[in-house]
């Protein structure tokens, strides 16, 4: 099978670099390319690309310019591309993390690493295809079950026939990775169900809350929030999770349902 690629890049010079770099992976084709993040924007949502190779030096454009192509597919998409940053420096690494990037690569480009993330996305994508075509059931649904206060209280996490269910209570957080989230549980198990994070966002219990592109948070296991970090701490202060200025008001709503005397 071969997966389809966008090269957003605004030296021409670098773009042809990378091409070439490409060119011994056949299994993978170039459908366009950009040299501005707009040119960019409309050409994935017009070409569906299997992933996007974004190129920051230091005669690109402010990263943000860049990095915008991809909160602003949030808006429009349930599913993403995969995005593989190529940059001179690690400056924008912690940028590119937080952006929810699946790899992040030095120029000039090594043969073996761009070979080890290309497969990686290769693998996933594969997962992903073959989920769409020989699965009939749903990956996972959310199931209800009759409660004192009658409201939903577990999920189930289904794959290949078989059924987990999960106490809504025993999740922590959730984090996107691309096509798929990853649900972690108060016993340290990290569960994989293949669905976007958007689709939990819509349909899990008003306890849960996005404050975060890559995170939903269970509200329920917040022990404190530092809103000078941008920080929000689960699980008795054990972990911290970023949240964004798009989601504050999902954080403004947390305090207010749980400390209304502290607003």
């Amino acid at each position: 099978m071969r997966y389809n690629y966008l090269i957003l890049d605004d030296d021409t010079n670098n773009l042809k670099e990378t091409l070439h770099a490409l060119q011994g992976f056949s299994q993978f084709i170039c459908i366009a390319t950009s040299v501005t993040a707009d040119d960019a924007l409309n050409k994935v949502l017009d070409l569906a690309p299997d992933f996007v190779i974004i190129t920051l030096n230091s005669k690109s454009k402010p990263q943000q310019d860049f990095f915008s192509l991809i909160n602003d597919l949030h808006r429009y998409l349930n599913v993403l591309p995969y995005f593989i940053v190529l940059s001179d420096s690690k400056q924008y690494a912690y940028e590119a993390l937080k952006a929810g990037v699946y790899d992040y690569l030095l120029i000039p480009i090594v043969t073996t690493e761009l070979r080890k993330s290309l497969l990686k996305i290769q693998k996933k994508l594969a997962l992903i295809h073959k989920i769409d075509n020989y699965v009939v059931e749903e990956p996972i649904e959310i199931e209800e079950h009759n409660t004192i206060e009658g409201k939903i209280s577990k999920i189930c996490i289904k794959s290949y026939g078989d059924y987990q269910f999960i106490d809504l209570d025993d999740i922590i957080y959730l984090k996107a990775d691309n096509n798929t989230t990853d649900f972690y549980l108060k016993s340290g198990k990290q569960l994989t169900a293949y669905k976007t994070l958007k689709h939990y966002e819509l349909n899990l219990p008003e306890f849960f809350y996005r404050v975060h592109n890559s995170y939903i948070v269970n509200s329920n296991h917040i022990s404190r929030i530092n809103t000078g970090k941008s920080l929000c701490y689960l699980d008795n202060n054990k972990v911290s999770i970023s949240f964004s200025r798009t989601y504050k008001e999902n954080i403004d709503r947390i305090i207010e349902v749980i400390a209304p005397e502290y607003l």
